[in-house]
């Protein structure tokens, strides 16, 4: 008994617009990656032959001494070490806050839930810029003996944490407030009819099921607290307290800068957001499509 062949599948023609659509892909790739692509390409080049042949142009000469400058000339260990001291608890602080404030608004039923949760997020919709001058001042004005390096809130890392958890919280409140009020009410309800506090429905029931949402936060919040630079520059006055991001500054002289130089030692700064992401890629992908499958 011979079987039957099976029916050959045809490929789908392949439409016009959805080659357009790869090529503009592919080009908005390429556009984004020449950039870091370029730094690469200057970091690896010594400063003597770029100011001889030009940047483009063909390289004699590739070698990491631009790297292991730029690592030794800004100190960069103990710059790492500062934002290492100023990231972590401002990340861990404001998920912390945030998931509170989101848990008592999504998951409790009052009047002012809502404009609670809109005063949070107002934050966000205020620039940074306009509240320098005061924010500079109460900074100058709050002492803390004994606290702090410096006996003040200013020039210290502590002010750094505050000020990142306090403008990034509406953010994160935002988000898990909408992710939790998509978590399924009986589970409250169940926990709330065993005795169990609210505390515990926090911690042990609520929590646990938004750690994607939280993993996609935490992610963003290293990213944008590790890359900041405005907070820093008006917060900090001592030049051993800056974050990593003022450690370029060591790399540019008062009368001359190689480019190449500082090529390098920008690329080192991003290794460790590019760690944090690769760490935490499944769930922060996985969290940015929370709810994409749902009606």
């Amino acid at each position: 008994m011979s079987g039957t062949p099976l029916p050959l599948k045809r490929r789908a023609p392949i439409r016009p617009a959805r080659v357009l659509l790869h090529v503009f892909l592919a080009g908005t790739a390429l556009a984004w990656l020449a950039p870091l692509l370029w730094a690469v390409f200057s970091a690896l080049r010594p400063y003597s032959e770029t100011s001889t042949k030009g940047y483009v142009s063909w390289p004699d000469k590739l070698s990491l001494d631009n790297f292991t400058n730029a690592f030794q000339q800004s100190d960069m260990l103990h710059y790492f070490g500062n934002t290492l001291l100023i990231a972590v608890p401002a990340v861990l602080l404001t998920l912390f806050l945030s998931s509170c404030v989101a848990f008592y608004v999504s998951r409790f039923d009052f009047r002012l839930n809502l404009a609670l949760l809109l005063v949070f997020t107002a934050g966000n919709l205020l620039p940074q810029q306009v509240i320098i001058t005061p924010l500079y001042r109460l900074y100058l004005l709050t002492d803390l003996p004994g606290i702090t390096m410096s006996g003040k809130l200013y020039d210290s890392a502590l002010g750094l944490v505050l000020i990142h958890v306090a403008f990034q919280s509406g953010f994160c409140a935002f988000v898990l407030s909408n992710y939790m009020r998509s978590l399924p009410h009986e589970l409250t309800e169940a926990a709330l009819v065993d005795g169990a506090s609210v505390w515990r429905l926090y911690w042990q029931i609520t929590l646990p099921l938004c750690k994607p949402a939280m993993a996609a936060l935490a992610t963003l919040l290293s990213i944008w607290i590790y890359n900041d630079f405005f907070w820093a520059l008006v917060l900090i006055s001592t030049g051993e307290n800056m974050p990593i991001t003022s450690a370029l500054n060591n790399l540019s002289g008062q009368y001359f800068t190689d480019p190449n130089l500082v090529a390098a030692g920008a690329l080192l700064t991003a290794i460790p957001t590019l760690i944090v992401y690769f760490v935490l890629q499944r769930q922060f992908v996985s969290g940015l499509t929370l709810g994409s499958n749902k009606g």
